[in-house]
């Protein structure tokens, strides 16, 4: 097989990156490990930045989104069990909106196949090979056969745990990792939210965020132990230790209801450099990983594509490699702003082992700062609702 550029990673980022560029006529394959039912079925957020719905525009799957998706103005944080509202769109006129990161991902495979796009599913055993060279290839194997695929680069699309990042030298790649100590123990359940818009909380026993799906189905998050189990929460000691650190208001109003799916997930901060090497460039997670706290996963990813794609646009039709040759730092400059405003969501929100009464009173100090400052309201709804490109 020959192809322009092979894309390993049949995730959202990888789906929205071949989808561009086979609108730029830019030739492509994707590569995807599991099957296509695997790919949808993974529950992941879905809070997006204008920029990220700007991008899906551009790539001709908003219909759904604009239709289904809930526009949040605003947000609520609280502490102390007092809650304030950040007005996202007086401070910013921008707003994010919730649309879950599974539909986007079915929105993507539809128009793909639909316009006889090329994403082989169950792709086994995928290795980039000769990434140094002016002749790169991809093999992979399927139902037993391995195949190889010429191309001129190769896009690593494939999370923290796939193969490309591993192909770039060690005495060339760098990284910067920060684990929490602590994890998220999230719930589904088929009740109404408690509030129309996101709630995150400060409580002296810990963080705890509401949020939604649609108007029917909410998701709930409270900080745990990592060494916590599942089973170790029953749904009724869930729901009394969210109401315990939600704001007064919604704790009093909030409709519980037995759980449909209930996770627990650790909390890190890791970013590689570079993220491209030769004729490889990595996209989202194989790059870089926040803590949901700040909302940025897939924006971050989203953020990759577009400098990549306008990269590999100018390439293909100026044969001029400038942007391909600065993606990696361009890329960079804005991840490491949403660490940062990740880490300071994580380490305002959060209550820390061995944390102390002054450790919480300076949380508090920040949030009531918070509360009656326009200029830190404004910083913050700038880097919540997304940086610009």
């Amino acid at each position: 097989m020959k192809t322009n550029i092979v894309i390993i990673g049949g995730g959202p980022s990888g789906l929205l990156l071949s989808r561009l560029l086979s609108l730029e006529g830019i030739d492509n394959v994707v590569l995807e490990k599991q099957s296509q039912e695997h790919v949808i079925g993974r529950i992941r957020a879905g809070v997006l930045e204008s920029g990220t719905i700007e991008m899906l525009k551009m790539a001709g799957v908003s219909r759904r989104l604009e239709k289904e998706g809930f526009k949040h103005d605003g947000i609520q944080l609280s502490f102390k069990n007092h809650g304030f509202r950040i007005n996202l769109k007086k401070l910013t006129n921008k707003y994010v909106t919730v649309y879950g990161q599974t539909e986007v991902t079915k929105d993507l495979y539809e128009i793909i196949q639909k316009e006889n796009g090329t994403i082989i599913n169950n792709a086994k055993e995928v290795l980039p090979k000769e990434i140094d060279t002016e002749n790169p290839y991809v093999t992979f194997k399927k139902n037993g056969i391995e195949t190889k695929i010429n191309c001129d680069f190769i896009v690593g699309c494939d999370g923290y745990h796939g193969i490309s990042r591993s192909t770039i030298p060690k005495n060339i790649i760098r990284t910067h990792e920060r684990v929490y100590p602590f994890g998220w123990l999230g719930i589904l359940s088929e009740t109404s939210p408690v509030s129309d818009e996101l709630i995150y909380a400060n409580h002296g026993s810990g963080f705890a965020l509401a949020s939604m799906r649609n108007q029917n189905l909410s998701r709930y998050y409270i900080q745990t132990s990592l060494n916590d189990k599942i089973e170790d929460w029953p749904d009724i000691k869930f729901w009394d230790e969210l109401k315990k650190r939600l704001p007064t208001e919604a704790a009093d109003t909030i409709l519980t209801g037995k759980s449909i799916e209930k996770s627990i997930a650790p909390l890190r901060s890791f970013v590689c450099e570079p993220m491209s090497w030769k004729k490889l460039f990595l996209v989202g997670d194989a790059a870089h990983i926040v803590p949901p706290t700040g909302a940025k996963g897939l924006n971050l990813a989203v953020s990759d594509v577009y400098y990549l794609h306008r990269a590999f646009r100018q390439f293909y039709e100026f044969q001029i490699s400038d942007n391909l040759d600065i993606y990696s730092s361009k890329a960079l400059s804005r991840v490491w702003k949403a660490i940062r405003f990740s880490w300071w969501m994580t380490t305002t929100f959060h209550k820390f082992p061995n944390q102390t009464s002054f450790d919480q009173r300076i949380q508090d100090s920040e949030l009531e700062y918070l509360e009656n400052s326009v200029a830190s309201q404004t910083v913050l709804a700038e880097n919540y609702v997304g940086l610009p490109y």
